[in-house]
């Protein structure tokens, strides 16, 4: 059978249908939320600075929140073996009560396993960055530097912040911060404001990528300058 040729009036029924079509604005879903591992060693080492420092952490979730919010999971390690992960969440209030939970126990570093970790949570999330607080490691550096490149791969950032001035966890924090093309950074118990500065620039960074951590610089400073210049030289 023979098919029919649409009539001049159909088709330009058709046609106008198309040019009204067109004319249709697109609706864009909303871009999907980053992701941010933020992490820290609970052993009983960091104890005498632990209260303090819980509270500044505490506010570098106001900071994510402010700048149109990410999603943050808080990760800890202490102890013989106890390694937690929080669920993900962009609710200041509810890291806030997650971070006053934990305290400080006794134990050896599990840098590898966090490190491990953040590779799974990449797998199936847009982890766009980890956060690291500590002030000392025992492990092997050679396996924390493998472990460093599979995130790299991932397309994941490091950025560790070293409490004291161990010469082994410096050592081995730059080296983890420069193969994941993230950032190192030193504070201790006297410079709160400096840690403050650090924590509010990752957040700006997972939220709005360098160009939200250069303008966040800009309004505070050498602390936060230092880290846009880390990132901008890998």
């Amino acid at each position: 059978m023979t098919s029919k040729i649409p009539s001049t009036r159909r088709a330009g029924d058709v046609t106008s249908f198309l040019d009204r079509l067109s004319g249709v604005p697109v609706v864009k879903s909303a871009p999907e939320r980053q992701h941010l591992i933020f992490a820290l060693d609970a052993t009983a080492s960091r104890e005498p600075t632990w209260r303090s420092a819980q509270k500044i952490q505490g506010e570098m979730f106001d900071v994510a929140s402010g700048l149109g919010g990410i999603e943050i999971q808080l990760c800890y390690y202490r102890g013989l073996d106890d390694f937690d992960a929080s669920a993900w969440t962009a609710d200041t209030a509810e890291l806030r009560r997650a971070m006053a939970g934990v305290g400080c126990v006794g134990g050896y570093t599990q840098i590898a396993r966090l490190l491990a970790h953040v590779a799974r949570e990449r797998k199936t999330r847009p982890v766009r960055a980890f956060l690291f607080v500590g002030d000392s490691v025992e492990e092997p550096v050679d396996e924390l530097c493998h472990q460093a490149g599979l995130l790299a791969l991932l397309g994941v950032r490091g950025f560790l912040f070293q409490e004291g001035r161990d010469p082994t966890a410096e050592r081995a924090f730059r080296q983890i911060a420069g193969i994941t093309g993230g950032a190192y950074a030193h504070f201790d118990a006297h410079s709160a404001d400096r840690l403050r500065d650090l924590l509010g620039a990752v957040a700006a960074y997972v939220s709005g990528g360098l160009q939200a951590l250069e303008d966040y610089g800009r309004q505070r400073g050498d602390s936060v300058l230092q880290l846009t210049r880390q990132l901008q030289s890998r």
